[in-house]
């Protein structure tokens, strides 16, 4: 049996190309024209292609090119530039005439120059080298190539088998939606941590200045104070604690036509950021973050913290996608036994299933501390027939959508438009100063 690990023949690596088989038709019809005619003379002409073709078929390679390619950088940001290299070897003494690379592209990956092929000449026993520079205009997983190369050799008379090499895959995190907020969480899940609480507690954020009371320290005596109302005051601070948040993504539709990086964003490129943006500020200070999928396949990251937790973050939103026409997962495998009690839920919806906002009631009424983020924005809608009913569907839906929102905030679920930067300040402090005095259902 043949070792599959032995070089491949010469008669399995190439095949005989059109100009082969030209060459040795030529001079096969003349040496026959002469022998059947006598003219001798027509020989002297089919002896250079004789020659010619003999000679280059003595210095035929015996082995096919090899190719690979490869990145400069392992994983991107989607809008980031892209460095690929096409690294074609030639494992034969003798140099190949042409080694012709197809590179295919996907869709969300522009190099230059990709739509044609390349050309490159590799001598004996060397590497030579194609460099393609480029951006990925999306984030996701995308895979590029196969690669395809074809070697000419033998003065053209023979070209080899195509050899491939497998997909490289490319990584491109999401552009960070940049996020900040000033707000106290509604209740800590921790003991300690960097994060500022409304519950008075050793901390250093004042909070105020009241009588002296059983259990107070000495050192908090506020003694200017004391002096002037002729009674013992002491300093009051607010503690500071970690607070889990839980980043829930509705994947159940996609909404609008993505333009990547440069263009319009769709609802599941507005989500993604956004998860991305909330998960980095809050990684930040120091507290726990979770996220889960909602959609047809239920996923879950479990909460942690810290950049390792950031970067597997990342790598979880890569494959966030939408359930399209899925079914509505059932409650054993989602509901709010999946969400700690004390944790802030930041769900991020288009509130375009009516699905959505049930879901979004079912954890209201369990007791956790729910925000709705919109991530639809302001909608392209088609451009308005010109029948006299035909801005009546888009008033009728944009309607429905409004009442599903203020029944959501009849059930005390928030909703507010996503906006980046100090955007939920506001609601995140309401739902901070409910909970302060609230009991909280595991």
């Amino acid at each position: 049996m043949a070792d599959p690990s032995a070089p491949r023949s010469h008669a399995r690596a190439f095949e005989p190309t059109r100009a082969l088989g030209r060459a040795v038709l030529v001079s096969g019809v003349l040496v026959l024209v002469a022998v059947l005619t006598g003219s001798f003379d027509l020989v002297v002409l089919a002896a250079p292609f004789a020659i010619g073709t003999a000679v280059s078929l003595v210095r035929r390679p015996g082995r096919a090119p090899t190719v690979a390619v490869t990145a400069a950088e392992p994983f991107l940001v989607e809008g980031g530039d892209l460095d690929v290299r096409v690294d074609v070897g030639n494992p034969n003494p003798d140099g190949f005439d042409l080694v012709v690379v197809r590179l295919l592209v996907p869709q969300w990956v522009r190099l230059k120059h990709s739509d044609r092929p390349y050309a490159v000449d590799v001598q004996g026993g060397t590497i030579a080298g194609v460099d393609l520079e480029g951006r990925v205009l999306r984030w996701g997983r995308h895979p590029l190539g196969p690669v395809t190369a074809h070697a000419v050799a033998a003065d053209g008379l023979l070209i080899s088998r195509p050899v491939r090499a497998p997909e490289l895959p490319l990584k491109a995190y999401a552009a960070i939606e940049h996020f900040d907020a000033a707000e106290a969480m509604p209740r800590a899940a921790g003991h300690v941590g960097g994060h500022r609480s409304r519950r008075t507690g050793e901390g250093g954020e004042l909070a105020g200045v009241r009588r002296f009371g059983p259990g107070d320290r000495l050192r908090r005596i506020d003694w200017r104070v004391s002096l002037r109302t002729r009674e013992i005051h002491v300093v009051s601070t607010l503690s500071d604690r970690d607070a889990e948040v839980v980043v829930l993504l509705d994947a159940l539709h996609e909404a609008g036509r993505s333009g990547g990086i440069e263009g319009r964003a769709s609802v599941l490129d507005t989500t993604v950021r956004a998860a991305a943006g909330i998960a980095e500020h809050y990684l930040h200070r120091g507290d726990r973050v979770a996220l889960l999928q909602y959609g047809g396949t239920v996923r879950h990251l479990r909460a942690a913290s810290g950049r390792r937790h950031y970067m597997t973050t990342l790598e979880w939103l890569l494959d966030v996608g939408p359930a399209g026409n899925a079914d509505e997962p059932p409650p054993s495998s989602f509901g709010p036994h999946m969400v700690q009690g004390n944790a802030l839920v930041m769900v991020l919806t288009p509130l375009l299933d009516i699905r959505s906002a049930a879901m979004l009631a079912n954890l209201a009424r369990a007791g956790r501390f729910v925000v709705a983020v919109d991530t639809l924005g302001n909608p392209v809608l088609p451009k308005r027939s010109a029948a006299k009913w035909g801005d009546i569907p888009q008033r009728l839906w944009a309607l429905e959508r409004q009442n599903i929102i203020a029944q959501l905030r009849e059930h005390g679920v928030p909703v507010v438009a996503w906006g980046g930067a100090g955007s939920l300040d506001e609601v995140l402090r309401g739902v901070a100063r409910v909970a302060v005095g609230r009991t909280v259902t595991a």
